[in-house]
């Protein structure tokens, strides 16, 4: 019977260590199937959700396809409707003003480059070839003059016999008077050539910034033009924007449901965690149990087997003796 005792209880204990293992793997299967539906359903409360509103200027509503969004529609308002029409049937017109404006710079660009070439003719001189140049122009000017007034001067002197005269270190008086005459004439030249000079580059400066003001008077034109056009265009956005402002109120309704959802998700996502987590530490402990229990009868039934051979051992060795020697088994 000592064979037999001994692998009855391995086999009970193999066995009960096998139910003690089964179980705590069934319970970590349940914890993991638990996270796994407790993700799904914080997912599902995650997810966006957007809300159909309407508002005074339009409606928008959520499309979806399979449960999930696929869209977003918005319709304006019959009065806001109207007013997009309104406007879309006068950009033809405003863009043709900035069309024909656009038309005429060609025209404006010509002028100014004329305006520019004549600008840089005026500075082409330095000063000193401006004053030079204004003095020889009225040096010729007065020649003719100065000729005619010294041929009168001698047919006069020399017609009264005043030719020889002359008068201290001054020379002879009539000639006197003209090259004094003459002097005054060139100081007073010298001065207006230093004027007429920096009238020139003045000028010449002047006719740059017209061409620029007149090429920049055309750009003007064309954005003066162009504003009726980007003002329409404006109103139609804020049009726009108010016919879809449904959308974006549910879009962030949508938005604030699925955070606070996402959040309720967590909640409980942790809750089913720690409720596993309990399980699974419930049912390791009881395994453990069972798995001691098992092994300590696979343990009294080796012990049983070697008592029960000792005493076989002892039976032929001393059939006579009735007291055994002690065990060391």
């Amino acid at each position: 019977m000592g064979i037999e005792a001994a692998v009855a209880g391995a086999v009970v204990g193999g066995v009960m260590q096998n139910r003690a293992a089964s179980k705590q793997a069934a319970a970590l299967n349940a914890q993991a199937a638990a996270t796994a539906e407790a993700a799904r359903l914080n997912a599902e409360e995650a997810r966006f959700r957007p809300i159909t509103v309407t508002t005074r200027f339009g409606t928008a509503t959520p499309q979806f396809t399979g449960g999930r969004l696929s869209g977003y529609t918005y319709e304006a308002a019959p009065e806001l409707a109207a007013l997009q029409d309104q406007l879309s049937r006068i950009y033809g017109t405003s863009l043709g003003q900035a069309e024909r404006a656009a038309a005429f710079q060609p025209q404006f660009e010509q002028a100014a480059t004329g305006l520019f070439g004549l600008g840089r003719q005026y500075l082409a001189e330095t000063p000193e070839e401006a004053r030079q140049r204004y003095i020889q122009q009225q040096m010729d000017v007065l020649r003719p003059y100065d000729i005619e007034e010294e041929q009168r001067l001698a047919a006069g002197v020399f017609g009264r016999g005043r030719g020889g005269l002359s008068v201290g270190a001054g020379g002879q008086p009539e000639l006197q008077a003209l090259s004094e005459s003459r002097r005054r004439r060139d100081l007073q030249l010298a001065a207006q050539a230093e004027q007429a000079a920096q009238q020139q580059l003045g000028f010449g400066a002047g006719l740059f910034g017209t061409g620029a003001g007149l090429l920049g008077t055309g750009y003007q034109t064309q954005q003066a033009a162009l504003a009726p056009f980007q003002s329409q265009f404006q109103t139609q956005q804020a049009l726009e924007e108010a016919a879809r402002g449904g959308m974006d109120i549910g879009s962030a309704l949508g938005a604030q449901t699925s955070t606070a959802g996402a959040r309720a998700g967590q909640m409980m996502m942790a809750g089913q965690q720690a409720a596993g987590q309990l399980q699974t530490a419930s049912a390791t402990a009881k395994a453990a149990q069972l798995a001691g229990m098992g092994a300590g009868i696979a343990s009294l039934g080796q012990q049983y087997y070697q008592g029960q051979q000792y005493q076989d051992w002892l039976d032929r060795a001393y059939p006579t003796q009735t007291q055994p020697p002690p065990y060391f088994g």
